[in-house]
Formats: C-alpha cells, structure tokens, sequence
C-alpha cells in the first residue's frame, strides 16, 4: 500500500481508476472484437473457421510471452512511465494489426498486439492496489476490470456491426486510434506515484515456489478455456446452426458483456473469505450452462440467456486476482504477469480445442460439450485449491500462539 499522504484526493483517484479502464476497454475491444469476426477474416483471406482461429491463439501467446517479460523489466519503473510504454506498443501493434494484406501477417502481428496486454492488466491493477484503502482493494481493482467488461457490452456489438458492414479492420484501426488517446490520458491524469513495494527478483520469482498460487491459476488456465471455447465460435454458431440473421450476433455480444458487467461488479463485492467457495459454484454453474448451449443454440432467445449466464464467470477474475495477492503477500509484480498468463493460455487453449472439434466436421455448437469438459477440468483445481486452502488454515490454528 502507498502511504495515505502521498494518495492522491479523491476526485483524482477516480480520474485515475477510469482512465486505467479505458485502457482495459482498449484491451477488451482489442482481444474480444476478433472473436466474432472470424467469418469476415476468414472471407477475407480465403481460410476456414479454424485457420482463421491461430490470429486468436496468437495473441493470446503473446500476453503469455509478454507479460512476465514487460512485468518484471518494469517493475521498478513508475507504473505512469510503464503504462504509457505498454498503452505505445498497444497503438502500434493494433494498427499494423489493422493493415495485414494476408492471414500470416495478421498472426504475426495479433502476436505482437499481445505483448502488452498482460503487463499493463498487471500495472493497471498493482496502481488500483496501491492508491485503495485496505477494504476497498477489491473494489478497486473490479473498476478496472470494468473498462473490459464494458468494452464486451458496448465496444464489442459496434464493432462487430462495424465489420459487418465496412470492415472488420477498422475495428482494429479504433482500437490503435483509442490506445493513442489513452496514452495521453495516462500522461496527464496518473501522477508520479511510488511503487509500494520495491521490485526484489528474490522476491517476484519466489512466488512460483508457492503450490496453492498454481493451484488457483489452474483453475483459470483450465475452467477459463471453457468461456473462450465457447466465446469464440458463437458467430458460426448463429449462423450455422440458430440460423439468424447476422445482427442478432451483435445482440449476443452484448448479453454476453451485460453477464460479464454484472458478475464482475457482484463478484468484486464478495468477500476475499468467499471467493473460493464463490468459484466452486460458479465452475458447477459453467458445465450446466456449456451443456445448456448445445440445444439451446436452436433458439435465438434460450441462446441469448445462456450466453449472458455464461459471460457471468468472467466477474471471477477480480476474485481471483485479489485472492492470489492474499495468498502471495510479495511477488505482486509477478503475480500480477501470470495472472494474465493464465487467462490467455486458456483463451488459446479454448479456441484451438475448440477448432479441432469443428475440424472433425461436427456443428460449432457443439464446443458446449468441449467447454463442460474444460469447466470440470477447472473444478478439479478448484477442490484442490480448496483443500490446500483448508490445509493450510488447519496448520496456521495449530500453531502456537
């Protein structure tokens, strides 16, 4: 925590918390605005659903290999210097994203596009720490959490009736125009705060010797593979198998974001005791939902609920973001890199499983049994997590006093 008299008032905290979502925003329409263009991009460059699905896959390498990279360089630097050199990288890769002339280009540089997002989630969400009083930490870090699950509200449908009727790149033209706009938000509103706890690399790599950090991250590594799975084939299955016309994606999109606001902002009020059982439940939840998807994808209006259930479990990131620092007192910096990691490992696992199904010739709608799979995978790091947890609270009570 920074000290109280080197805070900012409160009217700037506020100006900070929402210019660190805009860049989330960005992040969001950046990542998730792909996901439904996988039909024009496939058009584009003559290539089926599955080929077109490595420039998903690509990016989300790229925050696996960015984030601890782009994390750990900067972590001495003042998070306002570090952000305004990840929300740059944001602006140049996006915008060469958005003028690929074949499919190799665009992996290439959905890759590169990928290097900051996880570092400046990491930065973004230590600055969010920092500035929050004690009890309002994971409120905090839930607002910012807010510019991306907004952007799956709003951002998203508009560029995707954007695409659908111009071009799916100037979705990614917007998202390097906006990242140059935050960039200057960033210089003026955030000022030169201290790091509230000094980089050590002792200390930052001494978090992958903790187990229950691996257990929680497994959770996401693998339950999460199941929302991408999912997420990301809902524009073939709409048009494959509900058989609508091709707006009625956008209206997806946002029941899918509107699930994502309202989990995030409920989930980000639980208390941090809560939030392992919170995550078994929701995880139970998913497989019933991902299961529900298969028929449901028959008809528009079950469809669309099923979907905003499912947008639901992204709220859990907060939860779980918060949980990890409490379990890892040191090593935020690195807690804040794998984080991410583990979110685009499972956004590129999803996808890539997903493609191999659809590969075999079966209907896209069926990634809901995929999905159940990967949720379940998820509960069974969930019960060992918990175990871990109960283990552990067990040993602190017999200590002695």
């Amino acid at each position: 925590m920074t000290p109280a008299a080197t805070l900012p008032s409160q009217l700037n905290t506020t100006a900070i918390l929402l210019v660190l979502a805009l860049g989330t925003f960005i992040l969001g329409l950046s990542e998730f605005s792909m996901m439904p263009m996988l039909p024009l991009i496939s058009e584009t460059f003559a290539s089926t659903p599955s080929q077109s699905g490595y420039a998903i896959s690509a990016y989300a390498i790229g925050v696996v290999v960015g984030a601890p990279i782009l994390m750990l360089t900067t972590a001495n630097m003042k998070k306002r210097h570090a952000l305004v050199i990840f929300l740059t990288l944001m602006f140049i890769a996006n915008g060469l994203s958005a003028m690929a002339t074949s499919l190799e280009q665009l992996i290439v540089f959905r890759f590169l596009s990928g290097l900051p997002h996880g570092a400046y989630f990491g930065a973004a969400i230590l600055l969010a720490a920092d500035i929050a009083p004690q009890d309002k930490r994971a409120s905090y870090i839930s607002k910012v959490f807010m510019g991306l699950t907004i952007a799956t509200i709003v951002g998203v449908p508009i560029v995707t009736l954007v695409g659908q009727n111009l071009s799916w790149r100037y979705c990614l033209a917007g998202a390097s125009a906006l990242a140059l706009v935050a960039l200057v938000c960033v210089y003026v509103v955030v000022p030169k705060i201290e790091n509230s706890q000094p980089s050590n690399l002792i200390n930052e790599f001494g978090v992958l010797k903790n187990k229950l950090v691996w257990s929680i991250l497994g959770i996401v590594i693998i339950g999460f593979g199941g929302v991408f799975c999912i997420y990301t084939y809902i524009a073939d299955t709409i048009l494959v198998v509900t058989e609508t016309p091709a707006y009625t994606i956008s209206i997806a999109m946002v029941m899918f974001g509107i699930g994502c606001t309202l989990g995030n902002y409920v989930l980000g009020k639980a208390a941090d005791r809560a939030a392992l059982n919170t995550t078994g439940i929701a995880l139970i939840s998913m497989i019933i939902f991902s299961l529900a998807y298969v028929s449901a994808s028959h008809n528009i209006w079950l469809l669309y609920a099923v979907i905003f259930f499912i947008g639901c479990s992204l709220g859990l990131a907060t939860l779980i973001q918060t949980l990890l620092m409490d379990v890892s007192p040191n090593g935020h910096a690195m807690i804040g890199a794998l984080v991410q990691c583990a979110f685009n490992i499972a956004n590129a696992i999803g996808p890539w499983v997903g493609g191999m199904v659809i590969a075999q010739g079966v209907l896209p709608n069926e990634t809901g049994y995929v999905a159940a799979v990967l949720f379940t995978g998820g509960l069974i790091m969930w019960l060992l997590s918990y175990l871990q947890m109960n283990n552990k609270n067990a040993q602190l009570e017999q200590c002695p006093a």
